[in-house]
């Protein structure tokens, strides 16, 4: 069967993401792992781990976190995916005019 592929942001998707800080990753967001539970038991994705991170200090994370059963893989390279959940993300909706404000009004969520 063909599994269709979901990139999942770690930072601001996953844990309570507010600074950069390379050596510790923050805490598991309340709720997150409900939610890769609740779409890995669909059954029809591979869940894929997106960071910039270093990834064996990601993998470490998920294994503290107990959800490195859920993911496929780890990376830091955009693959080709069915979807993309990223803090920092705008959908391109076909009209430019309309995302260039989008872009210039953006804020990540957190930061509000």
């Amino acid at each position: 069967m063909f599994r269709k592929k979901i990139l999942i942001d770690l930072d601001g998707v996953l844990n309570n993401y507010t600074k950069f800080d390379e050596d510790v990753i923050p805490e598991i967001k309340q709720g997150a792992k409900e939610f890769i539970e609740n779409l890995f038991n669909l059954d029809v994705y591979d869940l894929i781990l997106f960071t910039t991170r270093n990834k064996i200090l990601a993998v470490k994370w998920l294994i503290n976190n107990d959800l490195d059963k859920y993911f496929k893989d780890v990376t830091n390279v955009k693959i080709p995916a069915h979807l993309y959940i990223d803090d920092r993300a705008i959908k391109f909706n076909g009209d430019y005019d309309k995302t260039l404000d989008e872009i210039k009004d953006f804020n990540v969520y957190w930061k509000n």
